[in-house]
């Protein structure tokens, strides 16, 4: 083990040790607890009674009975406001809310009324909106637990897509926070979490451990850095106060062969608890596919997650999360990958052999572990310290075929064997308090990334380096030197020539007897973060200011002061919250393949075996960034809630990612800066005569500039103008309508639509020869002195995944479109071609064709109307209509993917 990771765990152990002997009530970072006393009349302590807490918008709802002391507990209670309501017998019920701002426990005293004279406090308008300056939408699991997800493999990464707004959906789990390339962190239960969360990068935690979920497209506050553009704080579920083993078991099965199994269980004590959760899926349809047709998409995972809370005094407590999950997955073919041809024999002679040597077969498999403890001591009644740790590994394993030359595909001349580790380890403190108008919390991060790096590639495509050509140019398969072209007829390619043969590559051309070449990359960053802020309350105004300064030590060093500021103001006869924020951050790179992808370029051999842009060899550094918020919310009485936001981000060094062949390894990527803005909007209809309902929707521009100033892989933006990245999308919403029938066991039902007008497609054939700012360019052409457009770089496979047809006659994975086809006549059912002469890939670039997709589920939770135990049952739907549609198409940045096909999926569950 690297010595400073362990002088990291040692330190984190001394600390948590010394603490636990000193023996720990269980808040957290982005959690509050709740408690108090229920008193009759006269102030006597009154046992027995009912509070309930719940939030009308996110759908959090919470009941207990007071104990012999009169006493109750909300523990775990994401940072929100609420009602809390008491009843008793013989007395009339009282409510009173309770605003949860920070981890510092709250105290309350509810009086009971004598019956008649009820003091109920009624949702209106204003107790729906919140006064927070950044705009946040929650999302409890009574809500999320009836959405019917589009992936079960990524079901955390679905529901965020569907509940936010601004989020473009991608494929393979991946979503695009207002307009940048996932550039996304996830805070577990306060643990940062800045890697990428896709199923193509790693492990996600389970839905089924989440309790609720805040997401926060707004300009972050201080405490929060590294990838700011969407904050998805989890807090997950906790048995604390569950004094009955409380728990379910589930199973299903639905399209695809696809099988999942569950279990969980809560149980505790009013100072301790322990949740646990495993669950598995296996799945024919694992990752979204390059063909609507699903073949060779097989994939299997299996999670583990424990939560254990103990508090040792009032005032001390521990908390610790644990989760390991592994996943194993096939790579989508296309049918340009089924019986692939390639040399067999002769290689390195004048007339090689070529072969059917099998269909591609590449496979990946991730493991993830996470070990994340957390001390909590209660400082009086207003202040609380927080000091906790964690340790996080990714292994990510890619395995060529068996036979590698079978790699072989139209966009993939290389194979590749990857043994990837990403270790996070790190410590993180907290210091909140409350003193008058002022909350203020000053806290600390210091991390460490370890990353390791171990690849094996190897050239796989004959022509691709060759050392001879025909009389046309054309590359020629087999020799080993240009000295042996003109005996066989041909002619040199070598440099001095005039060629491209590169001799450095030769020793690793696998079909002329090479072997791979061996690459071993590793760095270490450190990261270093320290913030104050404030909550100021002055009336109906509120403040968020702070500060935060990052240090950034891996590749190249950054530091940045990164000033934060938010305004509300609260018209509280309208129900109406105006709000204003700014955020200065330091955007930190990708770490997914970072070391290849900032060396590599400058390797004579990786150089020309990851397809690195001409003149970019700069290590990935990170970015900085200015973004701007303006927008409001309102209430209208208590059935309805909208809020929107306006944006501004303008980024210097912005990220993305480009991928390598049909694989899922992707690098990152710097440009030189990117300008985006749009609007986001969210609606919510918390309940009304048993129908609840949300919107979410965006418009997120989002416009980067050349040059391309480090990473391996992207090819986009040589003219040097403004381009759309492929993750620009000009407008997405979700509308999700749920009914819950009335009746004890009465089913409920709830419903999607999803609609997409369509990411970016710089590949989409097109004419145009008079716009520099046009991709068209190359493939423009004339036919008998009409614009025309040349489709001899497709395949005929390639132009099936489009929905190419020429003249009305469509192509099919066999047989091609004519090799030159009119502009006026060339369509596509997947992708929206500009009119002949208009592309710009600024202003009018291609894309993909607009989608809507509709989802649906049914379910009774309790099938035969038990009280200790119930059976529940729940069908559900995805694309009912069974929809073809694209993510993208031969993007540089994320290949060509399809949504889900119709997919029926079957529930059944035991709950006690």
């Amino acid at each position: 083990m690297h010595s400073s990771l362990r002088r990291v765990i040692s330190v984190l152990i001394f600390i948590l040790s010394v603490f636990a002997s000193v023996s720990t009530l269980s808040a957290q970072s982005n959690s509050g607890i709740v408690s108090g006393t229920v008193t009759d009349p006269i102030g006597a302590v009154l046992p027995g009674a009912v509070v309930s807490i719940s939030n009308p918008v996110s759908g959090y709802s919470r009941s207990m009975v007071t104990d012999s002391g009169g006493h109750f507990q909300f523990t775990n209670l994401p940072l929100n406001s609420y009602h809390l309501t008491a009843t008793a017998k013989g007395f009339a019920s009282v409510a009173q809310d309770a605003h949860v701002t920070s981890s510092i426990p709250q105290t309350l005293t509810i009086a009971m009324k004598v019956e008649g004279s009820s003091t109920t406090v009624t949702v209106e308008a204003e107790d729906l909106v919140s006064n927070d300056p950044t705009a946040h939408t929650n999302i409890d699991r009574n809500l999320f637990n009836r959405l019917p997800l589009e992936s079960q493999s990524s079901s955390l990464s679905s529901l965020v897509t569907l509940a936010s707004p601004g989020v473009a959906a991608d494929s393979n789990g991946l979503f695009h926070g207002l307009g940048d390339h996932a550039s996304n962190s996830f805070s577990v239960d306060g643990q940062p979490i800045t890697d990428q969360q896709s199923k193509v990068f790693s492990n996600q935690i389970p839905s089924n451990a989440i309790q609720s979920i805040e997401a926060i497209p707004g300009a972050p506050p201080a405490e929060y850095g590294g990838k700011t553009s969407l904050i998805i704080n989890v807090t997950t579920r906790s048995g604390q106060g569950s004094t009955t083993p409380h728990g379910s078991v589930t199973a299903s099965y639905g399209s695809f062969g696809s099988a999942t199994g569950g279990f969980d269980l809560a149980y505790g004590g009013k100072n301790w608890g322990n949740f646990i959760e495993i669950d598995g899926l296996n799945s024919g349809r694992f990752l979204d596919g390059p063909e609507f047709s699903v073949f060779h998409d097989k994939g299997n995972e299996i999670n583990f997650f424990d939560r254990v809370d103990r508090s040792f005094t009032p005032n001390d407590s521990i908390h610790l999360n644990l989760n390991y999950t592994r996943s194993w997955f096939q790579t989508p073919n296309t049918f340009d990958n089924l019986n692939v041809m390639n040399v067999v024999s002769g290689g390195s002679s004048s007339n090689p052999v070529f072969d059917n040597v099998g269909n591609t077969d590449q496979r990946a498999k991730i493991e993830t572990y996470d070990i994340a403890p957390l001390y909590t001591h209660l400082i009086g009644t207003n202040a609380i310290f927080n000091f906790g740790g964690f340790v996080r590994r990714d292994a990510f394993n890619y395995y060529p075929s068996n036979n590698p030359l079978a790699d072989l595909g139209p966009i993939q001349n290389q194979t590749i064997t990857q043994n990837r580790t990403l270790l996070n380890a790190g410590v993180r403190s907290d210091y909140s308090i409350l003193t008058g108008r002022h909350n203020i919390k000053i806290g600390g991060l210091y991390q460490q990334t370890f990353l390791r790096e171990r690849d094996q590639i190897g050239l796989i495509n004959s022509t691709s380096n060759s050392p001879c050509v025909d009389a046309t140019g054309t590359p020629l398969p087999g020799f080993t030197d240009p000295s042996q072209c003109a005996a066989a007829g041909a002619f040199s390619n070598g440099a001095a020539d005039g060629g491209t043969f590169n001799p450095i590559l030769l020793p690793y051309d696998l079909t002329r007897g090479g072997s791979n070449y061996n690459y071993f990359g590793h760095t270490d960053v450190k990261e270093l973060a320290l913030y104050i802020q404030d909550q100021i309350k002055a009336g109906n105004w509120l403040f968020n200011v702070g500060i935060r300064g990052d240090i950034y030590n891996g590749l190249t060093i950054a530091r940045q002061a990164e000033p934060r500021v938010g305004v509300s103001y609260t018209v509280k006869p309208t129900g109406t919250v105006l709000r204003v924020s700014y955020a200065r951050t330091l955007e930190s790179p990708f770490n997914e393949n970072l070391v290849l992808s900032s060396e590599g370029c400058a390797n004579a051999v990786l150089s020309q075996l990851i397809n690195c842009t001409p003149g970019v060899s700069n290590v990935v550094t990170p970015g900085y960034r200015n973004e701007f918020h303006a927008g409001l919310q309102q209430g209208f009485g208590k059935n309805f809630v909208i809020g929107g936001d306006y944006l501004w981000k303008y980024t210097h060094s912005a990220f993305d990612f480009s991928i390598l062949g049909n694989t899922p390894i992707f690098f990152p990527i710097d440009w030189h800066n990117s300008k985006i803005q749009g609007f986001v909007i969210h609606a919510d209809l918390p309940n009304y005569h048993n129908f609840s309902a949300f919107v979410s929707m965006g418009s997120v521009g989002a416009r980067f500039f050349p040059p391309q100033s480090a990473g391996a892989g992207a090819t986009v933006g040589q003219s040097g103008y403004p381009f759309r990245i492929d993750h620009d999308e000009k407008f997405n919403q979700t509308t999700h309508v749920q009914y819950q029938i009335p009746g004890k066991r009465s089913p409920w039902v709830g419903f999607n639509w999803r609609y997409d007008s369509g990411l970016n497609a710089a590949s989409t054939p097109c004419y145009n020869v008079t716009d520099p700012n046009s991709h068209c360019q190359a493939a423009s052409t004339t036919l008998n002195g009409q614009p025309a457009i040349d489709l001899s770089r497709f395949t005929a496979d390639q132009e099936f995944e489009a929905g190419l047809a020429c003249n009305g006659v469509k192509a099919t994975p066999t047989t091609p479109l004519p090799t030159i086809c009119l502009a006026s006549q060339l369509t596509s059912g997947l992708l929206s071609i500009p009119a002949p002469g208009t592309e710009n890939d600024d202003k009018n670039p291609s894309r993909v064709r607009p989608r809507s997709l509709f989802d649906a589920s049914v379910g009774d939770d309790n099938l035969f109307g038990g009280d200790k135990y119930r059976w529940s049952l729940r069908l559900t739907a995805v694309n009912i209509t069974n929809k073809v549609a694209l993510y993208n198409f031969l993007s540089t940045f994320s290949g060509t993917h399809y949504v889900t096909p119709r997919a029926m999926t079957a529930e059944v569950g035991f709950h006690f």
